[in-house]
């Protein structure tokens, strides 16, 4: 078993219960062999992003001290998504869909990996203030490999639509 990283994992839903679901999904995450949920982001209501024709998001960021390979904790965040009832498509024409649960690893230390399925840092972090607004809740440091302090990249993004729940 290798050391223990902190890995933060974006959560997002817009179908059911968003709320709910993503308190559930933090719940799991924790439940995760070899981890534990160090912290859990404020809720964020955020305007859909990619395919803005669909309902608005629940967002949050949680942060989480684990052993498991990056591999293998994306593996487990895949299984809490299809137990969420996210039926991925193979083709990835569902990318920019409504969903009951999406699980995004965004970072995992300070790590920079490039393979099949799984890109470190995730490759839009920077560029997503839905991901970025929850990060700096559980991480006001936090900093993204390649790019710099995640303050910076989101003092570069209008955050006007993201309202916070309460």
């Amino acid at each position: 078993m290798s050391t223990a990283e902190v890995a933060f994992v974006g959560l997002g839903s817009n179908l059911g219960d968003s709320a709910a679901l993503l308190r559930a999904a933090f719940d799991s995450l924790a439940a995760l062999p070899h981890t534990r949920l160090l912290r859990a982001s404020a809720l964020y209501r955020t305007p859909a992003w990619g395919v803005t024709a669909q309902p608005d998001f629940v967002n949050a960021v949680a942060m989480l001290e684990t052993r498991l390979p990056p591999q293998a904790l994306l593996t487990a965040m895949l299984a809490i998504e299809r137990e969420a009832g996210r039926d991925r498509r193979d083709d990835g024409s569902d990318r920019w869909g409504p969903r009951t649960l999406d699980l995004d690893l965004l970072l995992y230390g300070q790590r920079s990996l490039d393979e099949p399925g799984l890109r470190l840092p995730h490759p839009h972090l920077h560029e997503r203030a839905f991901a970025l607004l929850p990060l700096l809740d559980v991480a006001p440091d936090a900093r993204i490999p390649g790019i710099g302090a995640a303050r910076d990249a989101l003092a570069r993004l209008e955050i006007g639509d993201i309202q916070i729940l309460a």
